[in-house]
């Protein structure tokens, strides 16, 4: 069975995208901070006859992370599909306001998580010679929001470097890419707000994995 690594799993995005590769077959691997989110997401997915398991880990904590990771392959095996989508929070800073202390978070999580879980997983990819690395980031990675320059800045510096692994790896049989979606999932959107069912969302990662055509996919009203 191949499997994908969900990083940041939750109730919305993160679940919906096990659904879509748990239904093609493959074992799911969940990892976020709270065991009780990932006890519920398990028996979700269960219902649905796919298999799947938590492991625990804060993506801030780089140790506890590569913990994880190194428990998912133990359980399932060489993981075939990375998937990073971490809660950074949205914290409101603009641009003149940003320190090295109110950015620094958003670095932790967003860019040296990213890095730090596709480090765990990449050195087998690179041995088998095939492999999946998906990012999910906010629209503001491209078109940045000034109220939002903390995250945004984090989000530019992944999609960047996410750019580069593709360049570099798409030869080697891995696959690259960033969802940078630029609406809100429609289970938390007020009325007005543009917004799409997660479920449709996760739809976009599955192509990505099977037709390995782009490096980026803009999810747009």
């Amino acid at each position: 069975m191949p499997t994908i690594a969900i990083v940041g799993a939750g109730p919305g995005m993160g679940l919906s995208i096990a659904k879509v590769f748990g239904g093609h077959g493959f074992d799911v691997a969940l990892i976020s901070r709270g065991k009780d989110n990932l006890d519920a997401l398990v028996a979700q997915l269960a219902e649905s006859g796919i298999t799947a398991e938590g492991f625990p880990a804060d993506v801030a904590d780089l140790s506890a992370l590569t913990a994880a990771l190194a428990q998912a392959t133990e359980r399932f095996g060489a993981i075939d599909v990375l998937e990073y989508s971490p809660h950074s929070g949205l914290t409101m800073v603009n641009p003149p306001e940003v320190t090295v202390d109110n950015l620094q978070p958003a670095i932790q999580h967003l860019l040296y998580g990213a890095v730090t879980a596709t480090q765990a997983v990449l050195p087998a990819m690179l041995t088998a010679g095939a492999g999946t690395l998906l990012y999910t980031m906010g629209g503001g990675a491209i078109d940045p929001y000034p109220m939002l320059a903390t995250v945004n800045t984090a989000q530019a510096g992944l999609r960047n470097w996410v750019h580069n692994l593709h360049k570099t790896l798409a030869d080697k049989g891995i696959h690259a890419a960033v969802v940078a979606i630029n609406l809100l999932p429609s289970a938390t959107a007020p009325e007005g707000v543009p917004h799409a069912d997660p479920d449709d969302i996760a739809q976009i990662y599955w192509d990505l994995h099977t037709r390995r055509d782009r490096p980026e996919h803009l999810v747009a009203a």
